[in-house]
């Protein structure tokens, strides 16, 4: 995420009942990378959040250049150097008891590894949309840019991570639906 910014704090959005409902309407699962697509899907079914963009993390090497590839890393085969493109949600979060809850459930997701799991703002995203954060996964030495060269054995690490994080986030997303369908 080039823009990628420390943890503003919430502000008061008057338009985020419209800006969500706007949102949600141009949602478009089936342009959502295949391994993220139900978590995103989830994400929309929480009255307090929104997601503005996402993507699962690619890893593009010799013999793999299609940049949609969404297939594990291959067993080596002599791969030296592997181009990552970063794994991430940026999604808008509605500043009340809810949507603070989700906001402290999500800012425990770089616990998982804190040298490649970032939570913090994206500029433009919160120039466009107030109280929007992002979380990511990139090597913290990388964390600005949208993508790395890294080793083959980093991307391994890479990709386990990634694997962490999205699961994390999918457990967030079920603790939260439950209590939506609750009524808590």
């Amino acid at each position: 995420m080039e823009t990628f910014t420390a943890i503003k704090p919430f502000v008061d959005d008057p338009g985020y009942v419209e800006r969500r409902r706007e949102y949600l309407d141009s949602l478009d699962i089936g342009a959502i990378d295949s391994p993220i697509a139900d978590l995103i899907g989830d994400f929309a079914g929480l009255p307090y959040c929104f997601t503005l963009q996402s993507c699962w993390g690619h890893f593009l090497y010799d013999g793999q250049d299609d940049p949609g590839h969404t297939e594990r890393l291959p067993v080596s085969g002599g791969i030296a150097t592997v181009e990552y493109r970063l794994a991430y949600v940026a999604l808008c979060i509605e500043d009340n008891e809810a949507g603070r809850a989700l906001f402290a459930d999500l800012s425990r997701v770089p616990a998982i590894d804190a040298a490649y799991v970032q939570w913090g703002c994206a500029g433009w995203f919160w120039d466009m949309v107030p109280n929007s954060y992002v979380l990511q996964v990139e090597p913290a030495r990388h964390m600005y840019k949208d993508r790395a060269f890294v080793s083959y054995r980093e991307a391994l690490h890479l990709q386990a991570t990634r694997d962490r994080f999205f699961s994390a986030l999918g457990g967030i997303i079920r603790d939260r639906s439950a209590k939506v369908d609750g009524g808590l």
